[in-house]
């Protein structure tokens, strides 16, 4: 048969068609496998260098983390469940937002002491602390809740503070005042459905403070806390980074942001 027969072009036009028609079938196979397959997590920052001014603190060095390309460590447990949130009184519930919104939020030194004395005896100890420029600084604050913070009625002020043990463990606390109370109720409870996506970045320590700068890969638990306007994010690592003994840090963690959550519900309470 020759070449120009209009049989031979007939059927070769027939398999062009029909590897068109597999190719478009394999790729459509692709994308719904790809689809069907668990995203990785986003991990937040976890070092931001602390450098205190006079009403502000700068955040410098922040690292993102990419999950680990690593799968021969088993993954590493969640962190326990944080202490239970504070809950409003009907009286702080019920306040009008605009009326909670034009006052002020707790002042920074009552909020975060020099020194903080818990329950159970443990002492934790002041490192820095400062009031950030705004709720949504990206340097040290995550897109999730700063996507959540302006789809609502806003925030008051954002303040932070990093406090050690007597081991040198860190823990760092950051406060949101939102002028809506109802929306406080609604993040906290969002955000601590998954206590390893975390939502603002660790400072690292003042060098005058003798504390190891933490690398980025340091374990690190998370808890959450809410009571009127206020809800409080806090952070916790191992002085020497470590990953394992999530428990025992948490159970710290935990007594630390009891005392201070404590001290924002009183000052909310009055409001």
């Amino acid at each position: 048969m020759r070449n120009d027969d209009p049989g031979r072009s007939r059927d070769k036009s027939e398999d062009e068609q029909w590897n068109e028609f597999v190719k478009a079938v394999a790729a459509q196979e692709e994308a719904e496998r790809r689809a069907a397959e668990p995203q990785p997590r986003r991990v937040w920052p976890r070092n931001a260098a602390m450098a205190l001014g006079a009403a502000a603190l700068t955040l410098l060095g922040v690292e993102l983390l990419q999950p680990s390309a690593d799968t021969s460590a088993p993954p590493a447990p969640p962190a326990a469940a944080p202490a239970a949130a504070l809950t409003p009184t009907a009286s702080a519930a019920s306040a009008p937002a605009s009326a909670a919104a034009d006052h002020s939020p707790i002042p920074l030194d009552q909020v975060f002491p020099a020194e903080v004395k818990t329950a159970s005896g443990a002492v934790y100890t002041r490192v820095a602390s400062a009031t950030l420029p705004s709720c949504t600084e990206t340097d040290s604050v995550a897109p999730a809740l700063i996507a959540m913070i302006k789809a609502g009625k806003g925030c008051v002020a954002e303040q932070v503070a990093l406090y050690k043990d007597a081991q040198d463990d860190q823990f760092n606390l950051a406060l949101f005042t939102m002028k809506d109370p109802l929306e406080t109720v609604h993040l906290a409870t969002r955000l601590s459905g998954d206590f390893e996506d975390f939502e603002v970045a660790a400072q690292a320590p003042p060098p005058a403070s003798g504390l190891r700068t933490l690398p980025p890969d340091s374990g690190m638990v998370q808890a959450f806390g809410s009571g009127g306007r206020a809800m409080l994010v806090a952070l916790g690592q191992w002085a020497d980074g470590r990953s394992t003994d999530r428990q025992p840090l948490v159970e710290r963690l935990s007594s630390l942001q009891d005392a201070v959550g404590k001290t924002v519900y009183a000052y909310e309470s009055t409001l």
